[in-house]
């Protein structure tokens, strides 16, 4: 199958040859590395780790491995067990540690998995550290403890309880509000750890849980990624249930994406744009996601005065400038929301609280919500070129092309057109141009797609 080292982290397929896929060799070699690169930056040995996993399959074998080679290292482990991407995000600096090692390949199917990389804030390493973790890695640069000096090991079981009373304790979540409200949400946890993180904090919060798919055994009853195709068992049981909305979580618990009352999308855009319009109604700021996210988010800001930003595609651009913006909200268009004020990492547990406040201060229903904001459609298509051609010259002259429009050049090139956008960019693998749009028709973002692709064959 395939190994992905990259700056962000390592992830692969189970079994398999070494260097090829993702084996215990190779977990082992990276969790050292990373130590290594900690022990190193902190110029100490005795450092303290969190890790967590979600529930996939492969997750324990994985855990064992990760913790015996910190130990190894000297490196003092508190193992959180079945976790969620935000909550090892949050319990980093609540304990003080100086990082953090989430186990988990997000959305990718169950044959997968990843060492994704904390730093003492919990917060993603930046390509600078991740560059070096993979020199290390590859020149085999550790030194392990001698006996007396190896790892302890902590295990720890309320860190779930530690992220719902931070959330709680949030001015923004008016818990009061929702209780009376008294929801009705049907959860579809795809079998991974937000069955077990999400019902205690909407349990709190005065809702009724109806469980889909929340035994954490890590058998996906369904392709993980929240997307509209995968998701007509939870649509079709909103409506039986007759429940106010559904809200669906990807395995490591960072992406949210909510169905309505009547069983349709509330569109994975649009979880930020909602969250986004209950904050900067009462607090005027910015709002930041990246150049391939909606612009309905541009909109809504605009109609509470408040600034919109784009930043590069990554978790990591888009945390980098909202701390440059000092932003109220930001995130992904992937239902990914990253609130500040709790910490710098897509939470789907925060965003659940925040639109939950939102929909029951409002006092309307979620498909009456999202009737009020602005219709747009994405379309995504590419274009496959042949291998001597140069992307970076291909692109160049798209934007001189639309010299006349407002282009931005941060991350490929994006062309904000007056009541569209396309966003040209080059994959890192193969001779692609991925082409994303956005305009207020499905029809209208697909013919600015083939439009585009007809432009760049022109250039070639």
């Amino acid at each position: 199958m395939s190994l992905i080292k990259s700056i962000s982290g390592i992830r692969g397929t189970i079994g398999g040859k070494v260097n090829d896929n993702l084996t215990p060799v190779d977990v082992v070699k990276f969790t050292a590395a990373f130590g290594t690169l900690l022990q190193r930056s902190h110029n100490r040995k005795d450092l303290t780790l969190v890790i967590g996993r979600d529930a996939r399959i492969s997750g324990a074998m994985v855990n064992s491995l990760v913790t015996a080679t910190l130990q190894g290292l000297g490196i003092h482990v508190v193992d959180l067990g079945l976790s969620t991407t935000p909550t090892v995000e949050v319990m980093v600096p609540e304990l003080q540690a100086q990082g953090g090692i989430i186990l988990t390949a997000s959305h990718n199917p169950k044959q997968w998995n990843a060492l994704k990389l904390l730093n003492a804030k919990g917060e993603f390493i930046n390509a600078d550290e991740g560059a070096k973790v993979l020199k290390i890695a590859e020149e085999e640069d550790f030194e392990f403890a001698e006996v007396d000096d190896l790892g302890k090991y902590e295990g720890r079981e309320d860190a779930f309880d530690i992220h719902i009373q931070k959330i709680l304790a949030l001015p923004m979540v008016d818990a009061q509000a929702v209780q009376a409200r008294k929801y009705k949400v049907v959860l579809d946890a795809v079998n991974s750890t937000g069955g077990i993180s999400l019902p205690p904090l909407l349990e709190k919060l005065g809702c009724e849980v109806i469980k889909l798919y929340c035994e954490p055994n890590g058998q996906f009853p369904h392709n993980p990624e929240p997307l509209k195709e995968h998701l007509t068992d939870i649509c079709e049981l909103v409506i039986k249930e007759k429940a106010d909305l559904g809200i669906v979580v990807d395995p490591d618990v960072d992406r949210l994406a909510l169905i309505d009352e009547n069983g349709e999308m509330f569109g994975e855009e649009y979880t930020l744009v909602a969250v986004a319009d209950y904050l900067l109604k009462h607090t005027q700021g910015v709002a930041v996601s990246n150049l391939s996210s909606s612009r309905a988010l541009r909109d809504v800001a605009m109609t509470h005065d408040s600034q919109y930003f784009a930043s590069a595609v990554g978790e990591v651009n888009v945390v980098n400038l909202m701390k440059e913006k000092n932003a109220v909200i930001g995130g992904e268009g992937n239902g990914g929301i990253i609130y500040p004020d709790l910490h710098y990492g897509r939470d789907s547990l925060v965003g659940a609280a925040l639109f939950l406040t939102h929909l029951a201060k409002e006092g309307k229903t979620v498909s009456e919500l999202r009737a009020g904001y602005p219709a747009y459609f994405m379309g995504k298509k590419k274009i496959e070129l042949t291998p001597g051609i140069d992307v970076d010259a291909l692109l160049t002259k798209m934007e001189k092309e639309y010299q006349n429009e407002e282009v931005s050049v941060v991350d490929g090139v994006k062309i904000d057109f007056k009541e569209n956008w396309v966003h040209l960019r080059k994959s890192n693998t193969e001779p692609i141009i991925r082409i994303y749009t956005e305009a207020k028709s499905q029809e209208e973002a697909d013919r600015l797609g083939d439009e585009m692709i007809a432009k760049i064959k022109t250039l070639i």
